[in-house]
């Protein structure tokens, strides 16, 4: 799915607490293609004038089911970059990763990502959450 599509389906409305610094916390997956097991994302924001709604999330999700992203890594990367540039936030992390595989050595892969507004910091309330 090409870019533009991509984010088109990441649909947002004004936040009416603009004022106001709040964390929103969205969790899901991305569907497994054939044989391969889902990918999980959690998406947590400090919206600044607009807000995602949770619905286009779960769409966005589930479009990205079957696409050539590439690596782990470069999935984290493709998400923060969406969703930077449709909701703006003052802070975003996206964490991404695959559930543990019986088959395999490896227990776990996963990655966190964040950016935020330059001169926003608010460590007191992005210390009161959980840790990856």
């Amino acid at each position: 799915m090409d870019t533009v599509s991509r984010r088109s389906l990441i649909a947002v409305a004004p936040n009416r607490g603009g004022h106001l610094d709040y964390v929103v916390a969205l969790e899901g997956g991305i569907p497994p293609a054939g044989d391969a097991k889902g990918t999980q994302v959690g998406l947590r924001y400090v919206p600044d004038k607009l807000v995602l709604h949770p619905h286009a999330f779960c769409a966005y999700l589930n479009a990205l089911a079957g696409s050539e992203a590439g690596s782990l890594e470069d999935v984290a990367v493709m998400i923060l970059d969406d969703i930077n540039n449709e909701v703006v936030a003052r802070w975003v992390q996206v964490t991404v990763s695959l559930p543990d595989h019986a088959e395999s050595a490896l227990e776990f892969h996963g990655i966190v990502i964040e950016d935020r507004q330059p001169k926003w910091d608010k460590p007191a309330l992005l210390s009161r959450l959980k840790r990856f």
